[in-house]
């Protein structure tokens, strides 16, 4: 099972670096910084499915798990996300199996990222399989956040201190006004130059 989600990434990442090249072409500033990516581990799949009382297999996973594999676009500024994620929806032999705005509309603990569940198409010699595939489009300071963010709330399985989940969401409220006034400089320069 987790060589379709293989390959589904595999394609997913082509057409990412694909779509670099183009902005390299295309333009002087290309909105993205970098690209990652993942195929979930056996042993965090079955946590997963453990977590939520689905069963522990193979089944179980693709019927209930939308993130075995993984994309993560890293971009300069907010509205480059949104010019991102309007591409993948572009595509016309993808289908947008889901779609979360956690830009605009944070989660409660400060969270922000665009998320995309991408039915991706992987052509086989006898077959085709549509294997969903997330995005998660960010910018580089949301991803600082998030993956800071990830590492504590990891040390605290029972729950992290409400002071601490507070100061948390502030630094996410801070970085947010960090990247918007980036932003106004680049226009800015852009404008004088």
């Amino acid at each position: 099972m987790l060589v379709l989600y293989r390959c589904a990434l595999k394609d997913l990442n082509t057409r990412m670096e694909i779509l670099l090249d183009d902005f390299n072409n295309r333009q002087e500033n290309n909105p993205i910084e970098h690209i990652k990516h993942r195929v979930k581990s056996y042993e965090a799949i079955a946590e997963k499915l453990h977590r939520r009382n689905h069963p522990v297999t193979a089944e179980s996973a693709r019927a209930n798990l939308s993130d075995i594999a993984g994309l993560r676009c890293i971009c300069s500024y907010a509205k480059d996300i949104f010019f991102i994620a309007e591409v993948f929806k572009r595509q016309p032999d993808m289908k947008v199996l889901n779609e979360k705005n956690y830009v605009t509309e944070p989660k409660p603990s400060g969270y922000r990222s665009y998320h995309l569940i991408l039915e991706v198409p992987v052509y086989l010699t006898d077959s085709v399989h549509h294997i969903p595939v997330e995005i998660q489009i960010r910018t580089q300071a949301m991803d600082f956040w998030a993956s800071l963010e990830h590492k504590i709330r990891y040390k605290y399985k029972q729950g992290m201190p409400q002071h601490l989940a507070e100061g948390l969401r502030q630094c996410a409220v801070q970085i947010y006004d960090l990247d918007e006034r980036m932003y106004k400089i680049q226009e800015l320069i852009d404008i004088a130059y």
